[in-house]
């Protein structure tokens, strides 16, 4: 089984506004950068998304490392929310609904496809990969031709 790096970020200039994602794919000496972005979303949806497409990138199983640098995202899947929203009808703890449920939904066949392990990194903090994945997103998020994010 391939052993895959995958650096993730998201972004959104205003929350909600326009905001895109960026990842960074590494396999041995091969590097991939991936990066879009919509007209009216939310960091979080971007944070999710750019863990979606970095995992949907890959053509067959790996072990993968994703390093993002949101809570959010990594807690949901190491610490088990994703597993107690499912278990509880896609609500909270609080009996609320689950936001982003379409992403994390498309999200768990790739969580169950690849053996996926989540490293949290502080943001804006000099990491580079961070960083690029940070320009990829910027970068998206301030162009003028970004389609609706559909559930946003």
């Amino acid at each position: 089984m391939k052993k895959i790096t995958l650096y993730t970020d998201g972004a959104c200039l205003g929350n909600p506004g326009p905001g895109g994602w960026g990842a960074i794919l590494r396999y041995g000496g091969h590097e991939k950068e991936l990066s879009c972005g919509f007209a009216d979303t939310t960091n979080n949806r971007m944070e999710i998304t750019a863990v979606l497409e970095g995992l949907s990138a890959l053509k067959e199983p790996c072990m993968v490392d994703v390093y993002t640098d949101s809570q959010y995202v990594r807690k949901a899947v190491s610490d088990g929310w994703l597993e107690n929203w499912q278990r509880n009808g896609w609500r909270t703890a609080a009996k609320k609904p689950v936001k982003n449920q379409d992403l994390w939904q498309r999200l768990l066949p790739l969580l169950q496809r690849h053996r996926v392990h989540f490293h949290w990194i502080r943001g804006h903090a000099g990491h580079p990969e961070n960083e690029r994945c940070d320009a990829l997103a910027r970068t998206q998020a301030g162009r003028a031709d970004l389609p609706q994010d559909s559930a946003a």
